[in-house]
């Protein structure tokens, strides 16, 4: 098993920027796969970047490409995701999450067996 707390969520305005952090214990986080996921009010949760344990293979949602950039270091047990020029559509809480599919980056929330208790982003217009 493997435990994720997720930090670094806040209020910026638009155009700003915030960098999440996960940080896994409990076992290497080399042996799965990463996704940072979504959830708005009153909307699914979904995924807007995955990497796989190497971090050679990444996954981003249309809306999040050239803006969000996922990244790993497996020595510091740390899942990052960098996120730019943010807009007030990205207010959401995000979670991060452990996928014991560890080759593939994907975006399907059942391929992901552990999850975070997930950190608010509020982008403010």
């Amino acid at each position: 098993q493997v435990q994720l707390v997720e930090s670094g969520g806040g209020l910026v305005q638009a155009g700003g920027s915030l960098r999440l952090s996960c940080a896994a214990s409990g076992r290497t986080l080399s042996s799965y796969a990463m996704g940072w996921f979504c959830q708005a009010p009153g909307k699914e949760r979904e995924c807007v970047a995955a990497i796989n344990w190497s971090g050679r293979s990444t996954y981003y949602e249309d809306s999040v490409k050239g803006r969000f950039t996922i990244s790993r270091d497996n020595a510091k047990n740390t899942v990052y995701l960098q996120m730019n020029n943010l807009e007030p559509d990205d207010t959401a809480v995000y979670y991060c999450a452990a996928s014991p599919g560890r080759y593939s980056a994907t975006s399907y929330s059942s391929q992901y067996a552990y999850w975070g208790q997930g950190t608010q982003v509020t982008v403010s217009s």
